[in-house]
């Protein structure tokens, strides 16, 4: 039987295009670029619709990876999932998170669950499918041929599914309304919430989280009782379709590595993290200088600005700042609660959880090394 080896690698950057750390890592025979297939970047634009960082660092990927996998840069995009996410306000750094995969033949699985990745595209979406019932279903689909590959056999064991999806822009709202069709919003900042909704909501369905009875149109971005306490959608201007990539855990797996998963029930909820961290043995006592860890690769996590306008009974008022948009606000926030308990910031804080987890709250898993290499 097939298994996988699975290695992560968290690559620190001095900005979108610096790829010269993850050169090093080639160069010291640490990474074969070959078995790259999936990247997770953390870019320091604005995180919002002309936030170009996203895909000005997906070029440089793409043409750094061309020649390493003897293709050209347009069919590197193709086979690598690369998840660009824009935002690094706060304490939070720039770097890249690089996921390789090596096959071998094996005769018995593993005596016990380690770390396994698939990786699935939906096809392209017209404007008008955004942030509706065909992006949701396009998306479950990706996700169970992503568990599929991973070898995953229940949804128990899957714990961040990583989506990078589209967003409208006005080109592309006017292409729709010229064809006949009318877009699920006319703005386009909106977009990128009803597209990382439904993209959620997707992963919500593939996994049983909720039923098909339960999903229509009219749900997305208003029935916020229906949500994936493991999906992570980040939306861009760089592409048209979902980019799924999905983390959990298999017998199939051969890594010395393992991903363990919590909610953050607010944007303060450190409670639920350090009980995450305890239990994988990464946190010893409730002090947050005794967080940091060397068996720790990284952190992936979901981070919203409450929409009641409240955390915990008190107001807050990163909705009502017309400077700086409540998505910034809210990854400051996550990543300042986050780099407190790990005493790292170059840590994956992905603002906007429409549908990932609780309203105000967002999933958050760790990536970590609990087996001798």
């Amino acid at each position: 039987m097939q298994q996988q080896i699975v290695t992560v690698q968290r690559v620190l950057c001095q900005g979108p295009s610096d790829l010269s750390g993850v050169q090093q890592l080639v160069d010291q025979g640490l990474l074969d670029p070959r078995h790259i297939v999936a990247v997770m970047g953390k870019t320091e634009g604005n995180g919002c619709v002309n936030d170009h960082t996203r895909d000005f660092a997906s070029m440089a990927w793409c043409h750094w990876l061309a020649p390493h996998l003897g293709c050209s840069p347009e069919e590197a995009h193709q086979r690598v999932a690369l998840v660009m996410s824009g935002g690094t306000e706060g304490v939070l750094s720039p770097h890249f998170t690089v996921f390789s995969r090596q096959w071998v033949n094996t005769q018995t699985p593993s005596s016990t669950p380690r770390l396994v990745v698939g990786v699935a595209q939906t096809r392209d979406f017209a404007p008008w499918e955004m942030g509706r019932m065909a992006q949701i279903d396009a998306t479950a689909q990706a996700v169970k041929a992503a568990m599929q590959e991973a070898q995953i056999e229940q949804a128990a064991d899957v714990h961040f599914v990583q989506i990078k999806c589209p967003l409208l822009t006005m080109d592309k709202i006017r292409a729709a309304q010229q064809q006949g069709h009318d877009t699920v919003t006319h703005d386009t900042y909106e977009s990128m919430g009803y597209s990382r909704a439904a993209s959620a909501l997707g992963v919500a369905l593939a996994l049983g989280e909720v039923t098909p009875t339960q999903l229509s149109d009219d749900a997305v971005m208003r029935d916020m009782s229906l949500y994936s306490s493991t999906a992570s959608a980040s939306s861009g201007i760089e592409l048209e379709n979902n980019v799924v990539v999905v983390l959990g855990m298999s017998r199939a797996g051969q890594s010395d590595l393992a991903i363990a998963h919590t909610v953050m029930q607010d944007a303060i909820d450190a409670a639920s993290v350090t009980q995450m961290l305890k239990a994988c043995g990464l946190l010893s006592t409730s002090d947050a200088t005794g967080a940091e860890s060397t068996q720790l690769v990284n952190l992936l996590a979901k981070a919203e600005a409450a929409p009641s306008g409240k955390i915990r009974g008190t107001r807050h008022t990163m909705l009502d700042d017309s400077d700086i948009n409540a998505t910034r606000h809210a990854r400051a926030a996550v990543g300042g609660v986050l780099a407190s308990l790990t005493g790292q910031t170059a840590l994956y804080v992905s603002g906007g959880a429409e549908h990932q987890g609780p309203a105000g709250g967002g999933p958050v898993c760790v990536v970590y090394q609990p087996y001798a290499p």
